[in-house]
């Protein structure tokens, strides 16, 4: 029973990589990740249209939030991280290893 179910299973996965190979866009065969069909590049960068000449490219409604969240967010983190605590076990035992000289020392 195992082993029909297992044949099953293994030309389910023959066929689906099969079907795969023709797809592509580049006409047939050939790699996943071929140079594909477009003979250079169009100058649009994500979908987006560039401005004509001598104006510039209006911000979209995220932006703004979107830049100033990861300022703010480095900004926060150089100064918290610069000045926590020093909670290392190195100078806690140089911290003691200093007051047991300075005590021996009085003696």
């Amino acid at each position: 029973m195992q082993g029909r179910i297992g044949m099953a299973v293994g030309g389910v996965v023959r066929r689906a990589l099969q079907s795969r190979r023709g797809r592509g866009g580049h006409g047939g065969g050939g790699s996943w990740f071929g140079p594909g069909t477009q003979e250079r590049g169009n100058g649009v960068l994500f979908n987006e249209t560039p401005p004509p000449p001598g104006q510039k490219r209006k911000w979209e409604d995220w932006e703004l939030p979107y830049y100033a969240t990861g300022i703010l967010t480095v900004v926060l983190l150089s100064v918290g991280l610069s000045a926590k605590p020093d909670t290392r076990i190195d100078t806690w035992a140089r911290k003691q290893a200093l007051e047991r000289l300075a005590a021996e020392e009085e003696e």
